[in-house]
């Protein structure tokens, strides 16, 4: 019997780990894609290399694209520094239309591989505020797949799954245990070093530590000294 194809969008941090396990579990040939978008650090993309590999996906793609070049974000742009204190209303961590981005990209190639099913790690419990991580944006763009492509026009049946958009962090971190997740092997801070060692206090390394603690992990996690 053929397995559903399924396209993953890997960055090689915790949540999309936990998404790429849970696609695997639920039987899909998975199709990793990763992006290079002018982010801080490349250390989160040798994370998803490695966890495409064990994983032993079907494929892995990194695409390239350009969007340091117009900065707007803390995580493009390096005079913008990444804050350590909790912000108010949307942080400057925020990239303009990444995942708008990330997503027009998958959904192409997932119409070239006749998958219908695109998985993505967004969450909006234990997040930043970003509002490309909400279920109203994910069921809009769902509609536009199936709308805007030939294969949407055709026969229909695009599918954006966000298996973590309603579950806390620890939730996330629990159901990843579950699944054998190695946590170690991911990279979350927006400003780890050349080694992947998180900075500790970026509020991505806040949510992570705190989901740790509330899940009652030990936090493996490696920090800069």
């Amino acid at each position: 019997m053929t397995k559903k194809k399924a396209v993953v969008l890997v960055s090689g941090g915790l949540d999309s780990a936990t998404v790429l396990a849970i696609a695997k579990d639920q039987g899909y040939e998975c199709y990793a894609l990763s992006f290079d978008y002018g982010q801080r650090h490349n250390s989160e993309l040798d994370a998803a290399e490695k966890l495409a590999k064990h994983y032993a996906v079907n494929e892995h793609k990194t695409i390239t694209l350009g969007m340091g070049e117009f900065g707007g974000s803390a995580l493009t742009d390096d005079l913008i520094e990444v804050p350590t204190e909790q912000a108010k209303g949307i942080p400057v961590t925020y990239v303009p239309a990444r995942n708008t981005v990330f997503l027009s990209i998958a959904l192409g190639w997932a119409e070239v591989l006749d998958a219908w099913d695109i998985f993505i790690g967004v969450n909006a419990v234990d997040y930043s505020g970003y509002p490309d991580c909400r279920p109203e944006f994910i069921k809009a763009f769902e509609t536009l797949a199936n709308l805007a492509t030939k294969a949407g026009v055709e026969h229909g049946g695009f599918k954006i799954h966000t298996p973590l958009i309603d579950l806390t962090k620890a939730q996330i971190i629990q159901q990843g245990m579950a699944l054998k997740v190695d946590y170690s092997a991911t990279v979350s801070c927006y400003q780890a070093n050349a080694k992947g060692e998180a900075c500790g206090e970026c509020e991505s390394c806040r949510l992570r530590k705190q989901g740790f603690e509330k899940a009652k992990q030990g936090d493996p996690t490696v920090y800069q000294q």
